[in-house]
């Protein structure tokens, strides 16, 4: 339903006209975001190849019917011939041929051969020699070619491509989360450069205001010309620290809105979000969790199993047995009916072979280069699994301990704000000096960028969480998406 009303929003943007200010909430700047944004495009451009080169695999498991045919090709030149006393001589063909042939092929998972189903027909005309027709036909013949001790790669390609399937689905799940956390970081961003800009506005108005009230205290000689110059440089200091804010907030204005495809002239307003998700989060559920959805397991999973089938494809080629059979029936005859009338049995078996008798050992060495391989594998496996295993508990520490400190800085903000709020009133009837006065404003500025940058933190926390373990922890449910939809 959001991305209903922002694509509604977008459509009719053009037509406002003057109304150009964009109040944005977080949720809706993140659903934008992985809509419109070009990380969002490019993780779905590459969930779509995955797609393909899933159903292309899912295609090979099936069979394939082919009709392959060669059309009336003339031939009229001499060849040589040598008859039965061992003498060479030049023949004349000349002829007129035409060929098609239908098939029916399937790979065999389980044994790793091709079986197939064929029928042909030959035609040839003769121009010399009395000419006449000539018809061929092989109305059914069934080919079995089989390796033998030779690596199966069909029954590999299974093991393997589910997985790299699952992989791709999980990565774009994943993607799509890193989306929301980029989302996050220029949201907060932007959040505090206007925090900061409305920072320096008051300070502004404030140094101004007590700058004018100096004047008259310094003319009643109530406070000496060093305190009136200290709060000339106060309110000289809040006029450069508002120009600065002023561009820092263009500045991170236009990396959102070219992150979201905004127009140029859209300014966006966002809005501090007021609620966090609770969420009582451990180590040992989010690991589980992780090891079940996230990319990174499957990852683990998919690579084994490609190291394993090296190794299996080395030792297949120490020794190479193909067999070949043919079985099925052939006629020949002038008339293309009776070529299918009068059938012979047409039979062939095969047995190739090919056994290294002295190959200097390459072979064995490409066994042991492959095993070797496997073994590099595996304790990259290892390490990286200590790894991810290492971030992810940091990660849930670090959020578990995110909402204690969101807590703190959310109270801290209220008290330093109240406190300045009361020190200004109390410096305008000279109860307090102009270095107490500064001390509460420079306290009540920081308490507030620390609230922004804590919330920041939170949510960057909590998106991180859902990438890794692609489990949403408000619902209780895992995250999914519709990949048939997004692929069509």
């Amino acid at each position: 339903m959001t991305r209903f009303f922002i694509h509604i929003f977008l459509a009719l943007l053009p037509l406002i006209g003057a109304a150009r200010e964009l109040t944005l909430c977080l949720d809706d700047a993140i659903a934008m975001a992985r809509v419109k944004s070009v990380d969002a495009a490019v993780a779905l451009d590459e969930l779509k190849t995955a797609y393909w080169e899933w159903r292309t695999y899912r295609a090979d498991q099936l069979p394939e019917i082919s009709f392959k045919a060669t059309a009336p090709s003339y031939s009229n030149q001499y060849t040589p011939y040598m008859n039965s006393q061992g003498d060479y001589s030049f023949v004349n063909n000349n002829f007129l041929e035409a060929q098609g042939q239908l098939s029916v092929t399937q790979q065999v998972r389980l044994t790793g051969g091709t079986i197939s189903l064929n029928s042909s027909l030959d035609f040839m005309r003769m121009y010399d020699n009395g000419g006449g027709n000539r018809f061929m036909s092989i109305p059914v013949a069934l080919t079995l070619n089989q390796p033998i001790f030779g690596t199966n790669t069909m029954k590999w390609q299974s093991k393997i491509e589910p997985v790299r399937y699952s992989e791709a689905k999980a990565a774009f799940l994943s993607a799509t989360e890193d989306v929301a956390r980029a989302t996050v970081e220029y949201y907060f961003s932007l959040i505090l450069s206007r925090t900061n800009l409305s920072i320096a506005q008051q300070n502004l108005a404030t140094a101004e205001k007590l700058y004018a009230v100096a004047k008259e205290k310094r003319k009643m000689g109530q406070i000496s010309e060093n305190d009136l110059l200290q709060m000339e440089i106060n309110m000289l200091d809040a006029q450069s620290s508002l120009t600065d804010c002023e561009s820092t907030l263009k500045s991170n204005m236009f990396t959102l809105r070219a992150f979201l495809d905004l127009d140029e002239d859209v300014e966006i307003v966002p809005v501090v979000p007021d609620n966090v998700p609770k969420a009582d989060i451990t180590y040992a559920d989010a690991l589980d969790r992780a090891l079940t959805n996230n990319k990174f397991a499957k990852n683990m999973r998919r690579r084994q199993l490609e190291a394993d089938y090296e190794v299996a494809k080395a030792k297949g080629n120490l020794r190479e047995i193909n067999l070949f059979l043919q079985v099925g029936y052939t006629g020949t005859d002038m008339r293309m009916g009776d070529a299918y009338t009068r059938l012979r049995g047409n039979q062939l078996a095969q047995v190739g072979f090919t056994i290294p008798l002295l190959d200097w050992g390459r072979r064995r060495g490409k066994v042991k280069v492959a095993e070797s391989n496997r073994r590099v594998t595996q304790s990259r496996l290892r390490q990286e699994s200590m790894n991810f295993n290492q971030e992810l508990f940091v990660l849930v520490e670090r959020f578990c301990n995110q909402q204690s400190q969101l807590s703190i800085a959310t109270r801290t903000n209220a008290i330093a704000r109240k406190r300045y709020d009361t020190n200004v009133q109390t410096y305008l009837i000279g109860k307090i000096s102009t270095l107490d006065l500064n001390d509460s404003q420079s306290k009540k500025d920081e308490s507030m960028r620390q609230y922004i940058n804590e919330l920041y933190k939170f949510w960057s926390y909590w998106y991180q969480l859902r990438s890794l373990t692609l489990f949403d922890y408000s619902t209780h449910e895992p995250i999914n998406a519709d990949i048939d939809k997004l692929v069509k």
